[in-house]
């Protein structure tokens, strides 16, 4: 498992830390702007975006990487993950999207709570650098809104 050592530390065998952010937004003790939720999963903005419409899914399971992730909480993912994605293509009017997810620090894992990125992807618009700069969340949850009417 894996534990956030320093900002962007993580080792394979530590624990997983209850403390990290999409633990606390789990909790309701840090905001976010939902797009979907179930029992087993939350679909949300991702405040820092590489493209407009960008968003994460996380399951409520504890889990790190997806080696953590049960095969219950794998197989809710990416049914959450599938709906979203749909959302979000049609929402931007995208002509493709990508899904991303990183395991462990050397892979670019920045948050220790497993999560799946959704982009919007359009010809001749780079992606917007990771985790650089918050958007504005008027911005956010007019997107966010655009996208839940298409979930």
């Amino acid at each position: 498992k894996l534990q956030m050592r320093e900002k962007t530390m993580i080792k394979l065998d530590d624990a997983y830390d209850e403390n990290n952010i999409f633990a606390k937004i789990l909790r309701g003790e840090m905001p976010s702007i939902t797009l979907y939720e179930d029992e087993k999963t939350l679909a949300f903005m991702d405040i820092m975006p590489q493209a407009t419409g960008h968003c994460l899914v996380i399951p409520k399971e504890p889990a790190v990487t997806f080696l953590d992730l049960s095969e219950d909480s794998a197989a809710a993912v990416m049914a959450t993950a599938k709906k979203v994605a749909a959302a979000v293509v049609r929402a931007m009017e995208a002509p493709s999207f990508m899904m991303a997810q990183l395991n462990g620090s050397a892979a670019g894992q920045t948050v220790p709570h497993y999560h799946m990125h959704i982009l919007p992807r359009h010809d001749g618009l780079e992606l917007e650098f990771h985790a650089r700069a918050p958007e504005d969340m008027a911005v956010l949850n007019e997107t966010a809104e655009k996208i839940r009417t298409q979930i």
